[in-house]
């Protein structure tokens, strides 16, 4: 059976561009999962119960500096834009919360679709590679010696389908992980988006506990 190691070798000098195309989305997919799996997530029920609770005792000093703790998440840097802006009442809040969105989403999304182009162009190198395999087993046949034309045509079709799988393959392993980040994506989308409605609907549960008032909360910064 034909290792890994032998078809590498069997491709040529394009082999070393598809190893750095696999490198490079790689690297992108390593540090997206990191981001999305850990930088940016957060227990969001356990977050805003905390904050729940220190807004409804009208504690809004402890729960900003609560969200400034743990402003390297996504939640609450979303919920601390809205915290510092509740005394100027709903409207305010609401705009705040929109510009927090407006601030973490593009980290939230960010290169969302790259690894597409980079499967697209794992396709075409390994397209060219397997043109010029092609090429070479062509040239073989017509211009080689009789004795070496049958070694020279298999080398040629072996550099080809070298290409062609090894394109493939990077092109295979960056949509399937396309659809993980995809995934992974969507579900800090909605976890943000679900805590800017919480937020909101707590400080206008605060507003009506306190008749309308806005004592309590903190000087907008």
């Amino acid at each position: 059976m034909t290792s890994i190691a032998q078809l590498f070798r069997d491709g040529g000098s394009l082999m070393w561009v598809n190893l750095f195309v696999l490198i490079f989305a790689m690297a992108i997919v390593s540090e997206r999962l990191f981001v999305l799996m850990f930088r940016l997530r957060i227990n969001e029920k356990t977050f805003l119960s905390a904050i729940e609770k220190l807004v409804m005792a009208g504690n809004f000093d402890r729960a900003i500096k609560l969200c400034t703790s743990q402003e390297g998440a996504a939640v609450p840097r979303v919920v601390r834009s809205a915290l510092v802006n509740a005394r100027m009442g709903g409207a305010a809040v609401t705009a705040a919360i929109d510009e927090g969105l407006s601030e973490v989403m593009p980290q939230v999304t960010r290169r969302a679709g790259i690894l597409w182009g980079i499967a697209n162009l794992a396709t075409l190198i390994g397209l060219v590679g397997t043109v010029y395999g092609l090429i070479q087993a062509f040239a073989a046949v017509g211009l080689a010696a009789p004795d070496q034309k049958s070694v020279l045509l298999t080398q040629g079709i072996a550099h080809a389908m070298s290409n062609t799988f090894f394109g493939l393959a990077i092109a295979v392993t960056c949509v399937f992980f396309h659809m993980v980040l995809s995934v992974l994506t969507k579900n800090v989308m909605d976890g943000v988006e679900h805590s800017a409605i919480r937020i909101e609907n707590i400080l206008a549960r605060r507003r009506l506990a306190s008749g309308g008032r806005e004592s309590g909360t903190p000087a907008a910064t």
